[in-house]
């Protein structure tokens, strides 16, 4: 089992994920583009490195997760980036959500500088990412994934495998395609029934009781009932992954009206100025078009 795990990129998921690598036993190093991320990390004595290549001249595994595909391509090869610290022991666990082209260049990226290459983007917001239990995704050669397995399990539970590089990501787009289209979905329903004079309430209390019930629409529809719109998987995320899948399907030639227009709906959020408010905030533009709403304090 590699013991030694660099983590790079210590944003609402990064952080708490590689906490877990750390309780976990892990010889842990860490590094941030902003230095104020590190310093919970430093204070506790876990390493930070002052470069991603000097992260991953350290280490065995290198879990990286930002923003989107240009942050990953500039991770790697910036001057100092990880590409820099590579040879043959090392395996980089891609962790983000971005384009499967931008993850097969990725993949090729490492391979041509002597490391392995794991897609490994994750399934879950920060309550799972905080408990070790995301959805861990896995693109890659079967015995690569048995070497990381351990980096893995100690953030994913499970770890789902989904064929080789590539297949992890268009699974993150598969989900996430879903989860957007239902979040739109429950957006438009609360707002209908709120224009018919139904409480939101009595509407969370037949969505729960009947067969549509699920966590995604139980915990989105109490943050709408109570205004609570902090983010836990942001608007612009959301936008990004539907944006993605959409690129996708264009290239397959698969028609998705549905995602399409879901991506509306989110593009609305964010032209609303809600892009960093948590998904949920997707409802806010239709219940002010519409003139009512949707909190039960109101």
């Amino acid at each position: 089992m590699a013991r030694s795990v660099g983590f790079v990129g210590l944003g609402a998921m990064g952080a708490p994920m590689a906490w877990n690598l750390d309780d976990a036993g892990f010889d842990l190093t860490v590094y941030n583009r902003t230095t104020e991320r590190e310093r919970p990390f430093a204070e506790a004595g876990v390493s930070v490195a002052d470069s991603p290549k000097h992260l991953t001249e350290r280490v065995d595994v290198v879990c990286l997760i930002v923003t989107d595909g240009t942050a990953v391509g500039e991770v790697l090869e910036r001057d100092f980036g990880i590409l820099a610290g590579l040879d043959e022991t090392t395996t980089v666990v891609q962790m983000s959500t971005i384009g499967r082209d931008e993850t097969l260049a990725a993949a090729e990226a490492v391979r041509e500088h002597g490391g392995r290459f794991l897609d490994c983007p994750v399934s879950g917001t920060v309550g799972p990412a905080r408990e070790g239990t995301l959805v861990g995704l896995a693109g890659g050669d079967g015995d690569v994934i048995d070497d990381v397995e351990p980096v893995l399990s100690a953030m994913c539970d499970p770890v789902v495998r989904c064929g080789g590089v590539g297949q992890g990501t268009s699974m993150k787009l598969f989900v996430n395609l879903l989860l957007g289209t239902a979040m739109g979905a429950l957006a438009e329903a609360l707002t209908f029934g709120a224009n018919q004079a139904l409480e939101i309430e009595d509407m969370l209390e037949v969505v729960e009781n009947g067969a549509l019930d699920s966590p995604l629409f139980s915990a989105k529809g109490q943050q709408i009932r109570t205004d609570d719109y902090d983010s836990r998987f942001p608007v612009d995320y959301q936008f990004k992954d539907l944006d993605l899948a959409l690129d996708a399907a264009g290239d397959a030639r698969v028609p998705m009206q549905l995602t399409a227009a879901a991506r509306e709906l989110f593009s609305g959020a964010r032209a609303a100025g809600l892009g960093d408010r948590d998904m949920a905030a997707v409802v806010e533009p239709l219940a002010e078009q519409t003139g009512i709403s949707l909190s039960s304090d109101d």
